[in-house]
């Protein structure tokens, strides 16, 4: 499957160049790290280990193997990316309500929570690294994860995109959906969390703003239901 050999190689060169001594030989590919990381990549796609994707250009998947070191090496954004990845993978699946391939629709999904994340403070970027590159890293994560032979349903990481679309469900009626209820509902639910403890609001964030990113959420789910044709998340 290409997005598993593609994040592998990502993350075997981040890796490295994370590792790597951080003096070397003044040339091309060993004057900086991130040249080296970029050194690695085009090396990777002239041997067909890995290739540009999502409309790259090579120097595009250059800058991108860089961003994804720079990923790797901040702690917050790296497990924020890879843990709404899972959720996605987990809760909006490649797939209409019919079973047919929806791949567009999960991946838009998914750059819109990764960028509503960034929005609300959640998700900061890492020096030299863009919120495409972000989104993108968010793609191959998902990709991969698309494919888990079950394991999601049991760990189920969408329990949260779940419960917000639960408020959808029942703020909808006769196809139409009450967004000052929803809006009203997922409040009073934050509120309520983060009062008894169940929900601890990030350094740095508020409570209206995780408000704020779960109504966000909740209108990107219902696109994502409207793309794929289902009435509730699975």
């Amino acid at each position: 499957m290409i997005f598993n050999k593609s994040l592998t190689v990502l993350m075997c060169l981040a890796i490295w160049a994370v590792s790597a001594p951080s003096t070397r030989a003044a040339t091309n590919c060993t004057s900086s790290r991130q040249a080296a990381v970029e050194c690695f990549v085009a090396n990777a796609v002239a041997t067909d280990l890995t290739k540009p994707r999502y409309g790259m250009t090579l120097a595009q998947f250059e800058s991108y193997g860089v961003a994804v070191s720079e990923i790797l090496q901040t702690h917050k954004t790296y497990l924020v990316l890879v843990g709404v990845s899972s959720a996605v993978a987990d809760a909006m699946p490649p797939t209409n309500a019919d079973g047919s391939a929806n791949l567009s629709a999960q991946q838009h999904a998914l750059n819109e929570i990764v960028a509503a994340a960034n929005t609300a403070g959640l998700l900061p970027s890492p020096a030299k690294t863009t919120l495409e590159e972000m989104e993108w890293f968010a793609l191959d994560v998902s990709g991969a994860m698309n494919d888990n032979d079950g394991v999601l349903q049991l760990l189920t990481p969408g329990v949260a995109l779940r419960m917000i679309d639960s408020y959808l469900v029942t703020a909808t009626s006769k196809g139409e959906v009450n967004w000052t209820e929803v809006e009203t509902n997922l409040t009073k639910a934050v509120n309520s969390l983060v009062n008894a403890g169940l929900i601890k609001i990030p350094e740095g964030m508020t409570t209206p703003q995780v408000t704020a990113f779960a109504n966000a959420i909740a209108h990107i789910i219902y696109s994502y239901k409207a793309a794929t044709g289902r009435t509730a998340l699975g």
